[in-house]
């Protein structure tokens, strides 16, 4: 059997063109997460302190920044999340959207910074 190899994702700058910070020195430290998000469910503002990028496995989630600038990514597409940029997850759709997330930094840094000021 030949294995398919289909590259979903390759850029120096997330989705909304601003280019990446460089990669911590030192030991890197990885993390994936899955995250379901309920219909008509919102995360709460933040921002990311460190490259991560994921791929939505279900539904369509936008991602809208604080100063207004959004994004639609739908089942099977990959992004470049933004980092240093407040910004919150929204299902605007009827059904869950699933997503899984990858973050690479340094042990012990804070990926994910809330925002609850601006809730």
């Amino acid at each position: 059997m030949d294995i398919k190899s289909t590259e979903l994702l390759r850029t120096s700058c997330s989705w909304d063109g601003v280019e990446l910070p460089l990669y911590p020195e030192g030991k890197p430290e990885l993390k994936v997460c899955r995250m379901v998000f309920p219909a008509g469910a919102k995360t709460g503002w933040h921002h990311h302190t460190v490259i991560n990028y994921g791929i939505i496995q279900q539904g369509s989630l936008t991602i809208v920044c604080v100063d207004g600038t959004e994004r639609t990514f739908c089942q099977g597409e990959a992004m470049a999340e933004v980092v240093g940029t407040v910004h919150r997850g929204e299902n605007r759709g009827n059904s869950p959207v699933v997503l899984d997330m990858f973050y690479v930094s340094s042990p012990g840094t804070e990926v994910t910074v809330q925002h609850p000021e601006l809730n």
